[in-house]
């Protein structure tokens, strides 16, 4: 028997948005170290896509879901939890209040757990200060629904708030812009307020709170950090605007306001997370001679193909990653030389044999779009979409008649799908109106390219 998906459009998530679909978000949450757990409440907008949908479906993860009820109406509602499956938690739903009214809103009081995936808290002697704890998130690519109940599915995107209570000696932040100036509130806890305007996947929702200090390194951008860090990281990523206007000229207008980039205590475990509003890094980038500033071109690149054009699930995240990496290569392009762009990609070939050969030259995970029904997205993770993807798009890019030809076709692209969720053959699609009389183009063996384990069937000159 196959393995099955647990919804239509996602194998990873149990939402079924094309029922009843979340648009936005509001967090109400409180910061407590010494249980290591978030708890409050998050406000859910829901847009029913059908008049006769009856219940909503969330995915949650180890969350206690205290109650739920109408917002506004104080309607107490049913809701019941699912079997708890393996990586992916389980069903939350939620009956809905009998109305004609096709956009509802929900309240689920609820606190996270203690071992929650999404969550790392550390205490001060694993921070650079030692004297104050610290708590990250890491919700990509299944983990948000470990932090609060939601769609956490890629092809759902929604605009959020959040009001964060936490100790008054640390500072919060998120993946959205600040909303004024943190205040005391009775008992002594410290307010922040976030706003997220522009539709995001949950994904890419971001919690921090530490004892941090910030260094203005560009007219949109600070760096965050404890202070042990702050002054080599300003160093570090002091060409972060020049890196932000190279990606605008080739991507269009960057839509998030302001730029920031968080250094991360040693144990975050990747090299870095393109949140909006504020990329997190880890502090091994900090070489001293900004030889490591391609993450930041990466995660910068991030902010069109991925955040704003996004995979509709995760067999399709070399739209996420293959893409990010192509155009982060051209920023080093614009800034370096196109020298400096094929140096890259050589290295990044290499990294792609290892990474096929580790993985096994058959694997189906080394096809460029895998089959993840009954896999979770973490245990499909490598070099593939990335390395791969890239070498397809610089394939397609000479077959197109090169830079000068396929530039203005990338920035067509995201102009076309900014702000949405999309899968490979809506690229295709696109692709061959942009391009309806390119003959080379035509003749692309896609099921090989997509479909065939191992290394690309043409590598680029």
């Amino acid at each position: 028997m196959a393995a099955q998906g647990l919804s239509p459009g996602d194998p990873s998530s149990f939402a079924r948005p094309d029922e009843a679909e979340v648009s936005s978000v509001s967090l109400y949450l409180d910061v407590d170290f010494e249980r290591k757990v978030l708890c409050g409440k998050v406000d859910l907008t829901v847009d029913k896509k059908k008049a006769e949908v009856t219940h909503v479906l969330l995915d949650s993860k180890d969350l206690n879901i205290i109650k739920v009820t109408g917002h506004g109406s104080g309607q107490v509602l049913e809701f019941s939890v699912g079997e708890n499956i393996s990586t992916l938690g389980s069903k939350l739903e939620i009956k809905l209040p009998s109305t004609t009214e096709m956009r509802l809103m929900l309240s689920i009081l609820y606190e996270t757990d203690v071992n929650s995936s999404a969550l790392q808290w550390l205490p001060p002697e694993q921070t650079a200060g030692c004297k104050h704890p610290y708590l990250f998130s890491q919700c990509q690519a299944v983990h948000c629904r470990a932090m609060f109940p939601c769609q956490d599915t890629p092809s759902v995107k929604v605009t959020y708030t959040a009001e964060i209570t936490a100790p008054p000696e640390l500072t919060v932040l998120m993946s959205a812009r600040r909303v004024g100036i943190p205040t005391i509130m009775p008992g002594g806890l410290k307010l922040h307020k976030f706003e997220q305007p522009v539709p995001i996947p949950v994904y890419l929702v971001s919690i921090v709170v530490g004892h941090l200090e910030s260094l203005k390194i560009g007219p949109r951008s600070h760096v965050w950090s404890e202070k042990q860090y702050v002054e080599k990281a300003a160093y570090e990523f002091a060409e972060t605007e020049q890196m932000l206007l190279a990606a605008e000229s080739i991507c269009g207008e960057y839509v998030w306001g302001v730029y920031d980039l968080l250094v991360l205590p040693p144990s975050f475990p990747f090299g870095g997370m393109e949140n909006p509003c504020l990329t997190f890094v880890t502090p091994t980038v900090l070489a001293g001679d900004r030889s490591l500033a391609d993450v930041v071109a990466h995660e910068i690149s991030h902010s069109w193909t991925g955040n704003l054009v996004t995979n509709r699930n995760f067999e399709h995240f070399w739209l996420n990653e293959g893409f990010t990496v192509f155009v982060e290569r051209k920023i080093l392009a614009k800034l370096y030389g196109e020298k400096a762009r094929h140096f890259s990609a050589i290295g990044g070939l290499k990294d792609l044999k290892d990474a096929i050969s580790a993985l096994g030259e058959n694997s189906p995970l080394t096809c460029l779009v895998p089959d993840l029904r009954g896999i979770s997205p973490e245990d499909a993770f490598s070099t593939v979409p990335y390395e791969k993807g890239h070498t397809l798009l610089f394939h397609l890019e000479e077959l197109a008649g090169g830079p000068e030809v396929f530039d203005p076709f990338l920035k067509a692209y995201i102009t076309k799908f900014k702000y949405k969720s999309i899968d490979t053959d809506d690229f295709k699609k696109f692709l061959y109106e942009y391009f309806p009389n390119n003959s080379l183009l035509k003749e692309v063996d896609w099921k090989e390219w997509l479909f065939k384990p191992g290394m690309p069937p043409v590598i680029p000159k």
